[in-house]
């Protein structure tokens, strides 16, 4: 059996702890003892929201929670402005496509960040905008959004701002409230250490009076239902129960940590990351690179589908490769979620070796050697 070693921007690697509360004899839903939990995860999300806001859980990946958004905030043949700085800034373009509308998308070169004054342009052009849908960071670059800059053009209009933090949560600093994010989506297979099947959604006031005027139909992600079962610690349909009741212990642990703590811990572990593999003659693909996961650019004339593909099956290290018109042309290397300094020493380990294998002139250890005299500088900040 070989051992395999997991540095994906989701899933990420789930704690034993977390693991063994998925492993207990499942409860059923509709009694106290599942309320209580799930109560106590409510007002532990919250925290990890930096909100005051509820926190409405929902059985499904990220992509259902952007989905609710869309449905539970627009309204007939209005407006809305998408923030593409990659595949899933693409997304909600997609979503609101496919229901119908033709939003403004503000497009940058892929690796690039969100341009403010593309978008106060925008917005000054379009004052009947109803919500702007954008990204805190772009898995499929690796790149970070400014998101307080943002929100801080968004909020002097009527519009909401709607960002998708489904890998950036607790990875990347974030505050839904001090910065004046309107609603928040995340996931639970990133930064929350869980896998797939948990997504979130938290919403402020100025969103839930957009919500009592939307006209599209919708039933199962009605979001109103979800929040007028909050304060009895239940959801209107069936919930994941177990994941839930594995959420809580990660919540244990994430806040035992604190989520300052985590913070400068992935910025650290992401700058260790970068000096490696630019040690290696190898070039970053962002020009605004985030803590959570970098996208390197492969070297010429080597597909990087292959140097995944290598280093999975024969080394049993996975990492990602490019999406879409990326494909081919970058590698991924996630540092989110239940990775620690160990971590990188075996993904860049793996890719000195595989990269060796398949042609590319590199010499040995040369990544590695870089990754650990910084953590040996670092004084165990990359520690879990």
């Amino acid at each position: 059996m070989k051992k395999k070693y997991l540095l994906t921007p989701g899933p990420t690697p789930v704690p034993a702890e977390v693991l063994a509360k998925e492993g207990m004899p499942i409860i059923h839903h509709r009694t106290t003892e599942f309320s209580n939990i799930f109560l106590k995860v409510e007002e532990n999300l919250k925290k990890v929201f930096f909100t005051n806001n509820n926190v409405l859980l929902l059985s499904s990946s990220g992509t259902g929670a952007m989905e609710s958004a869309v449905i539970n905030l627009m309204r007939k043949n209005s407006k809305a402005i998408v923030l593409e700085t990659g595949v899933f800034g693409s997304r909600w373009g997609k979503i609101l496509q496919g229901m119908g509308f033709s939003p403004i998308i503000l497009k940058e070169e892929y690796g690039n960040a969100v341009s403010l004054e593309k978008l106060e342009e925008s917005l000054k052009e379009n004052p009947d905008v109803l919500a702007v849908f954008g990204t805190l960071t772009e898995t499929s670059t690796g790149t970070v959004n400014n998101i307080k800059e943002i929100a801080k053009l968004v909020t002097k209009t009527d519009a909401v701002l709607v960002i998708d933090a489904v890998s950036g949560l607790v990875g990347e600093e974030f505050y839904q409230d001090k910065w004046g994010v309107d609603v928040v989506v995340s996931g639970s297979q990133k930064g929350f250490m869980l896998p797939p099947g948990v997504s979130f959604i938290s919403m402020n006031e100025k969103a839930w009076k957009m919500v009592e005027k939307s006209d599209l139909p919708k039933f199962y992600f009605d979001l109103k239902k979800y929040k007028s079962k909050i304060t009895e610690g239940q959801t209107p349909f069936t919930p994941p129960v177990s994941l839930i009741v594995a959420l809580d212990e990660s919540l244990n642990l994430i806040l035992k940590d604190g989520l300052e703590n985590l913070f400068h811990k992935y910025k650290k572990m992401g700058s260790i990351i970068r000096e490696s593999v630019k040690g290696l003659g190898l070039e970053l693909f962002s020009k605004n690179p985030s803590n959570v996961v970098t996208a390197v650019k492969s070297p010429d004339g080597i597909d990087s589908g292959k140097i995944v593909k290598l280093l999975r099956e024969k080394y049993g290290v996975s990492i990602a490769g490019g999406q879409m018109d990326m494909k081919g042309k970058i590698f991924r290397i996630a540092h989110m979620g239940y990775m620690d300094k160990f971590d990188l020493i075996i993904g860049i380990s793996a890719i000195e070796m595989g990269l060796k294998e398949i042609g590319y002139n590199i010499e040995l250890g040369k990544g590695v050697k870089i990754v650990e005299e910084n953590i040996l500088s670092c004084n165990g900040c990359c520690s879990d």
